[in-house]
């Protein structure tokens, strides 16, 4: 399965080590631009953020740097996105781990704290992932068997505003605990779930986003 190298800018606010992204972007046949100015964004044609930090760090973080305002023109322009972990949360209207910051808010709802007590936070190990509709990036996935790495202490729930956004959600605890585990609408997508640090599985996931990002209708 021999396939053209894909340009993919990598917008890095700088928040953590992000390397182990970079190898598996590589290795699933990336070439990576990184995205130094606002310019580099609205030049971007498949845009990968990976979040790391808090909600609040984060979002300053892109208003710092100027970026807040690009990023959300970017995400409603149709191009290809994805979005990890805090960089999915960043979708979200706001969240209850920086009270009163605004997010870029192209998907319904606020990120919450975990409701089910019982069950230790952090959720911080593998789970696996029920998929709930049809996306070329979940094609080679198997729901409920393969699993994913996560580490994250607040979650987003599926509502009846999002329901539409939801590609997969993942239980942790009781039913109340069952939050957002990927997104997809169109080229915009995004998952709790760090697929580089997810071997094999995120590595098949990656690759499918690519051709995802890359095919000409994207079902939305």
């Amino acid at each position: 399965n021999v396939r053209a190298m894909v340009r993919v800018s990598l917008l890095d606010y700088g928040a953590g080590n992000i390397r182990s992204l970079r190898n598996a972007l590589v290795r699933a046949g990336c070439e990576i631009e990184d995205v130094n100015s606002a310019d580099d964004i609205g030049n971007a044609h498949i845009l990968i953020f990976p979040g790391v930090g808090s909600f609040g760090v984060c979002i300053d973080n892109l208003h710092k740097k100027g970026f807040f305002e690009p990023l959300k023109a970017y995400l409603k322009s149709g191009r290809a996105f994805y979005g990890i972990c805090l960089g999915m949360q960043s979708l979200f209207e706001g969240s209850e781990e920086t009270p009163g910051v605004a997010g870029l808010g192209i998907v319904p709802g606020v990120v919450g704290k975990f409701s089910d007590t019982s069950v230790s936070v952090p959720h911080m190990g593998w789970n696996s992932l029920r998929i709930l509709k049809d996306a070329p990036m979940m094609r080679d996935i198997k729901p409920l068997q393969d699993r994913f790495y996560f580490v994250h202490s607040f979650r987003a729930i599926r509502t009846q505003e999002n329901a539409d956004w939801v590609l997969s959600v993942t239980d942790y605890g009781n039913d109340s605990n069952t939050f957002i585990s990927s997104l997809q609408n169109g080229r915009v997508s995004a998952s709790q779930f760090h697929p580089e640090k997810s071997g094999a599985n995120g590595l098949k996931l990656i690759r499918s986003f690519l051709d995802q990002a890359t095919m000409v209708d994207v079902p939305v």
